[in-house]
């Protein structure tokens, strides 16, 4: 049996179910849970500090897919990527395809896009740039990164502020842009309905999906009864 200290759980597609609303299942069995559980999220700071305070659980957020944490709701956001070069990608990505900005407005590390277009294609129009960006699919939008920060990186940070070690810490995600999350936790769980990259990196693999596949890694951890 895995022991965690921590647990880290991504929201979109993984607490909630493909069209975004709140599988209220998890949200009882995240509430259940006695260690701290933080949140990640390719979303803004906002949305992720009231997800948490609606949910339940410890005010720790990973924001913009690792580019900014925060530690309490009253607290600041600490910006860990840089924007700059990814507003300059966007730019780029003008001159072929037709992008679409969302909460560009509310976002400190990254560039979020609408999905209307190939992501291969725009990665190839990145490539040799120089810029050192990437970009990623959470399934609900393209996002375009400093390759620098991560949620994986980010969770580390946030363990090294705790005190902890990430190994002793339990991630549950289903999208691309969890896989760093997944790598660098000490076991990494996939819902059953996750992105086939995800499910090839991950520890476990449960078999219901979204936030029933939640319930079900928490019911492996031993964090909540199944009875």
């Amino acid at each position: 049996m895995f022991l965690a200290k921590g647990l880290v759980v991504d929201i979109d597609g993984t607490i909630t179910y493909r069209d975004r609303s709140i599988n209220c299942s998890a949200v009882e069995a995240l509430r259940k849970v006695k260690i701290p559980v933080i949140l990640a999220t390719g979303n803004i700071s906002c949305f992720a500090r009231t997800a948490a305070k609606l949910i339940g659980v410890s005010d720790i957020v990973i924001c913009e897919n690792g580019g900014v944490v925060r530690f309490s709701y009253d607290g600041e956001d600490i910006v860990l990527g840089e924007i700059g070069k990814c507003l300059k990608a966007a730019e780029i990505l003008k001159e072929q395809f037709e992008v679409e900005f969302l909460d560009v407005e509310y976002r400190k590390s990254e560039v979020c896009l609408r999905r209307n277009f190939s992501i291969e294609e725009a990665r190839r129009a990145l490539e040799h740039t120089g810029l050192d960006v990437r970009i990623v699919d959470s399934g609900f939008a393209y996002h375009i990164m400093d390759a620098g920060v991560s949620k994986g990186k980010a969770l580390e940070y946030i363990a090294s502020e705790l005190g902890i070690s990430t190994k002793d810490i339990a991630a549950i995600g289903d999208s691309e842009n969890d896989l760093d999350l997944i790598r660098a936790a000490g076991l990494g769980i996939a819902v059953g309905d996750a992105d086939k990259k995800l499910k090839m990196e991950a520890d476990v693999v449960v078999s219901k999906k979204d936030g029933d596949g939640v319930v079900e890694a928490l019911e492996l951890l031993g964090l909540i009864n199944p009875f």
